[in-house]
């Protein structure tokens, strides 16, 4: 299916470009999260009339983004988990605990935007981890999980 992209989407396209996708994603998932519309050419002079618009709009997200992630920069999180005696943590730290840290320190970070590549956090000790506040802005923090008997 042919899509018009209404915002910069990772490993797709940017803003305004035509792009072919299978048909699921689209309807699934870009076309609902308004990220796209069809590539009709109503909806294609609809987006040339909105374009400086929505390039605005990207622009100031885009602004917000680098000006969260400058006081987010260097931030160091302490998670307190029970461990055992080797160590070795009896639950893990997932996106959402990390989220919730980053909120008890005052900011507001959606779970989402937590990169875990290796999944939740198992073990003691210092671990860097991304935070993507959009698709251009990716600012890293250092979460410290301690253990507790």
């Amino acid at each position: 299916m042919q899509i018009i992209l209404m915002e910069k989407v990772v490993n797709l396209g940017g803003l305004g470009d035509v792009v072919k996708v299978k048909d699921g994603y689209a309807r699934n998932f870009l076309i609902p999260q308004g990220k796209a519309k069809r590539a009709t050419e109503a909806n294609r002079k609809v987006f040339e009339e909105k374009r400086a618009e929505l390039e605005r709009v990207q622009a100031e997200a885009v602004a917000a983004a680098r000006s969260q992630a400058e006081k987010l920069e260097g931030l160091m999180l302490q998670i307190s988990r029970k461990t055992g005696v080797d160590g070795r943590l009896f639950g893990s730290v997932s996106a959402h605990d990390i989220a919730e840290a980053i909120a008890a320190q005052g900011f507001e970070v959606e779970k989402t935007a937590i990169r875990l590549p290796d999944g939740p956090l198992k073990a003691i000790g210092d671990t860097s981890v991304e935070i993507a506040l959009h698709t251009d802005v990716v600012v890293t923090v250092t979460v410290s999980v301690l253990g507790e008997h």
